[in-house]
């Protein structure tokens, strides 16, 4: 039934009846209290939570539960910029290990994009992450795409390798990250 389908069939009512000639007609009408009750519910929700009630402040429960976005868009980037593929491992140690490993490398993503976000102060934007140079937060993958193009020029006895900064943005990342690649100390050889 398209009603319950739909989920209107408790506030739908109806009636099936026949007319002088015999032919079936139905009779229908939405019932205007459970209409007004359901009204006067809209928007609210039940938050269940696990914590004993003299611990549960309601406030802090839906601090939690909208918060909750952070922790979806933390898999989000567990699945996308940290490009966990599927891998076939033959030992239960082996998957724990890996699993270890995938989530340190989060915590290391995670904490630079704290890290920027906090160098940056109250504001929390920055300018050149994007062509069209808007302002935006930094996320965690934009920070690590600006300074994944930095180049590498390999150094020779008299001329220590340098980092060729082609953008002012990886510059400025590398300074939010209190990163100083001039003091970097290249293995003498």
């Amino acid at each position: 039934m398209i009603a319950a389908k739909r989920r209107f069939a408790s506030c739908l009512r109806f009636h099936v009846n026949e007319d002088e000639h015999g032919v079936p007609a139905l009779d229908w009408h939405f019932d205007e209290d459970v209409l007004s009750a359901e009204a006067a519910v809209d928007g609210w929700y039940a938050l269940l939570t696990s914590l004993p009630a003299e611990e549960a402040d309601p406030g802090q429960i839906l601090v939690h539960y909208k918060g909750q976005g952070a922790v979806e868009r933390r898999y989000h980037d567990f699945k996308g910029p940290l490009a966990v593929a599927p891998v076939f491992v033959q030992h239960n140690r082996r998957v724990a290990a890996l699993i270890q490993v995938i989530c340190l490398a989060l915590l290391v993503f995670c904490l630079i994009e704290r890290q920027d976000k906090r160098a940056l102060g109250p504001e929390q934007t920055l300018t050149g992450l994007y062509p069209d140079n808007r302002r935006v937060r930094p996320t965690g993958r934009l920070i690590f795409y600006h300074p994944g193009e930095l180049t590498l020029r390999i150094g020779h006895i008299t001329n220590l390798p340098t980092v060729q900064i082609t953008r002012g943005v990886q510059l400025h990342l590398l300074d939010l990250l209190d990163t100083d690649i001039g003091q970097t100390h290249w293995p003498q050889t």
